[in-house]
């Protein structure tokens, strides 16, 4: 895979290199600019982890989260992630140890491969809030957004307790029009953030809270 070292997002920047293909015709594909070149992993899912670091360096950390995406874009989430209690445990304690050697401020998100033999690599790392954490608004204690402005502000961070078992589902470009039909469900929460063009790839999302 051959992407763009800036602005580039849900499949955006990105340009598939295999075997007998052209490389310079796939940087040409991306704007002939710089770029970074990376292997194939043979992972099983993509999880995520949000987590929040204030100035006195307290980390909290939300449950991982098992994301879905369709054609490069985010389509679901899923908390919590199906992993063992081991490896929950040891993708939080990644997303501590990055934001603590970072000396990081703030929220930020770090997505993880799982490899389908087993153990976790980090993929990326996103500050600030991430889309894959936009079902805290409806599903924890805190949101994401909360836990930036207390860090901001240099209150306090709050607890992430997890309402329930979560599933977010993102509205890309005219789904949308159908939103109305997620207000009748129970339990479910629209998000709509004031986007008045509907336009192909953009997202809004649904949240569906399920009682444990």
């Amino acid at each position: 895979m051959l992407k763009t070292r800036r602005f580039g997002y849900d499949g955006k920047g990105q340009a598939t290199i295999a075997n007998g293909t052209d490389p310079e015709a796939a940087w040409r594909a991306v704007g002939s600019q710089p770029c970074t070149l990376e292997a194939y992993v043979p992972f099983a899912r993509e999880v995520s982890v949000i987590a929040a670091r204030g100035r006195d360096g307290i980390v909290e950390c939300f449950d991982a989260t098992e994301n879905e995406h369709l054609d490069h874009i985010l389509k679901v989430s899923r908390v919590p992630a199906a992993l063992s209690d081991a490896a929950a445990l040891q993708a939080r304690r990644i997303a501590e140890t990055i934001a603590d050697q970072f000396a990081y401020v703030g929220v930020l998100a770090v997505e993880m491969f799982v490899l389908r033999e087993g153990g976790l690599l980090v993929n990326e790392i996103a500050p600030p809030v991430h889309n894959s954490g936009h079902w805290t608004l409806d599903g924890a204690s805190v949101s994401q957004f909360e836990q930036h402005v207390r860090v901001v502000a240099g209150w306090p961070l709050g607890k992430t307790i997890r309402h329930g078992r979560v599933e977010m589902v993102n509205l890309i470009g005219s789904e949308v029009k159908d939103y109305h039909a997620w207000l009748s469900v129970p339990g479910t929460a629209v998000h709509l953030y004031g986007k008045a063009a509907v336009r192909p790839g953009r997202k809004r999302d649904v949240t569906r809270v399920f009682a444990e």
